[in-house]
């Protein structure tokens, strides 16, 4: 391919994914170095390194110091995850959101949300316990701790008005995080709140977001029965 010196790291990498998804570059292969790559298509290393590292990212590539840069031989398939705002998960299947804030308290957390978070036995959170619902019918229990040593601005915020969920996400940036899913069976009390039977299998999502080493926030979102999720593949 003739060089050229418009390269971005995002058109880089596409060109570089079509080598790779064509089988220019077989599986396994070594492929050329940063430098000659950099020279093939005219445009600075330091473009061809964010493009390799970002392919990398997607196990597209398996890059190792001193050995070199190889197509991965067992490509990883990744869903795309997205922490979501409830209200626009709702509105996006046409149904009329609503909201009840059921608890706000300053406490210290339990033990299990004190490990997951890694904060000290003396520390005040704010927990949260919200109900999202879908055309009137329950949908979501959030139940939720905040850092407020990370997150001090969330004691000033209406949550009587807007969930912690949508505050966080338009307000609270992170760099990484857990997210698990399970089914549980209903407690007495996620009966009560989401309108369903005792012991009724529920899906459950427990998600923890860090911002570097500094445990943002640790939620589980409970979803009424019958919920399915859809992700992008």
């Amino acid at each position: 391919m003739a060089a050229s010196s418009s390269h971005s790291w995002q058109s880089l990498e596409q060109e570089l994914r079509q080598r790779i998804q064509s089988r220019v570059w077989q599986r396994g292969e070594l492929i050329p170095n940063e430098m000659d790559l950099a020279k093939e298509f005219g445009c600075a290393r330091a473009t061809v390194n964010r493009a390799l590292r970002h392919l990398a990212e997607q196990g597209l590539l398996d890059r190792k110091r001193k050995a070199g840069t190889r197509v991965t031989l067992h490509p990883v398939r990744k869903a795309t995850l997205h922490i979501s705002i409830v209200r626009k998960e709702i509105e996006e299947r046409n149904q009329d959101y609503g909201y009840v804030l059921i608890a706000k308290t300053e406490r210290v957390p339990p033990r299990d949300v004190r490990d997951r978070m890694n904060v000290g036995d003396a520390e005040g959170l704010l927990k949260v316990e919200a109900l999202h619902l879908a055309d009137g019918k329950p949908f979501l229990y959030e139940d939720r701790w905040v850092n407020l040593a990370a997150i001090p601005e969330i004691k000033q915020a209406d949550l009587n008005q807007i969930s912690a969920n949508e505050w966080l996400v338009v307000n609270a940036p992170f760099t990484t995080g857990l997210i698990a899913f399970s089914a549980m069976n209903a407690t007495r009390k996620v009966a009560d709140v989401l309108k369903v039977a005792e012991n009724t299998a529920l899906l459950l999502l427990e998600r923890t977001t860090w911002d570097n080493d500094v445990a943002i926030t640790d939620a589980r979102m409970i979803y009424a029965d019958g919920y399915s999720m859809r992700t992008v593949l």
